[in-house]
């Protein structure tokens, strides 16, 4: 059933409700046509055909909200200058105490048109697990470039969280198949970057590259630590990730550390 282009009045309200149903308003719809839509569903005389002219302006309007959000992230990353290539780049997994620390680095086509905004990018922790997994693979699909960086919890012990952290986030910029003009990065500074670098405070809400790149990041490291999860199934990584929950800290204590806990973060926790 086609609502564009039959007569309504002479349909049912399951049948309508079922074409509404599929309805995609990302597919970047006709707005007159949909909005000559509404005004059909909403002038009908059933109440429950009312119904749904209502929730589909409802919907349309959330759609229109969040192209105008995302909207503002990418002429964010356009307004620090004339720069083609903008990278953002984002670390998950600083605070856990097992796994490691994960930086990604996103270069976005910041003067992409309207109908091929990323929408739903967002901080990867205000996002759904399965939204941010659907998001990570079209991130990576309409990206010019992006690059993934690890530091093991070996690392961290040996060298110290921040001489990780910020390891990583040169290793995620400098490894791009495209070299960035500018990055920009969540939070702070990248020490010894050779390439112009803006620190953005909460960067991954206000960027649109930043806010890609902590979705990858997050999808990746995630992942990474459900399989070490089938390995070591005592601890819980799949709900966890690593972080220090009740749980896990119960877990530690009962088993001990496993080869990918990260011993300098663990003092407080167990006596050695």
């Amino acid at each position: 059933m086609d609502l564009f282009t039959e007569d309504i009045a002479l349909k049912s309200h399951k049948a309508i409700k079922d074409s509404v149903d599929n309805i995609s308003l990302n597919e970047g719809l006709d707005n007159n046509k949909l909005n000559v839509l509404i005004n059909i569903l909403k002038n009908d005389g059933r109440k429950n055909v009312i119904a749904l002219g209502t929730k589909l302006q409802r919907s349309k309007d959330k759609i229109i909200k969040e192209i105008e959000r995302v909207k503002t992230m990418y002429n964010f990353d356009k307004s620090f200058g004339d720069y083609k290539y903008v990278a953002g780049v984002d670390e998950v997994g600083r605070g856990p105490l097992a796994g490691p620390i994960v930086a990604c680095a996103v270069i976005l086509d910041i003067s992409t048109l309207e109908e091929e905004l990323i929408l739903g990018i967002n901080d990867s922790k205000k996002v759904s697990e399965k939204k941010r997994e659907e998001l990570s693979i079209i991130i990576k699909e309409k990206a010019l470039a992006y690059n993934i960086s690890v530091s093991s919890n070996e690392e961290i012990d040996n060298k110290g969280i921040a001489y990780s952290n910020n390891k990583i986030f040169l290793e995620a910029c400098n490894s791009m198949a495209i070299i960035p003009e500018l990055v920009l990065s969540d939070g702070y500074l990248v020490k010894g970057i050779q390439i112009e670098n803006k620190a953005v405070i909460k960067g991954d809400t206000k960027s649109a590259c930043i806010a890609a790149a902590s979705i990858v990041a997050k999808v990746y490291r995630d992942n990474l630590m459900k399989e070490y999860a089938k390995q070591y199934p005592q601890y819980h990584f799949e709900d966890n990730v690593g972080y220090g929950t009740s749980k896990h800290i119960e877990c530690l204590k009962k088993y001990g550390p496993c080869s990918i806990h990260r011993m300098s973060f663990l003092t407080k926790i167990l006596q050695f």
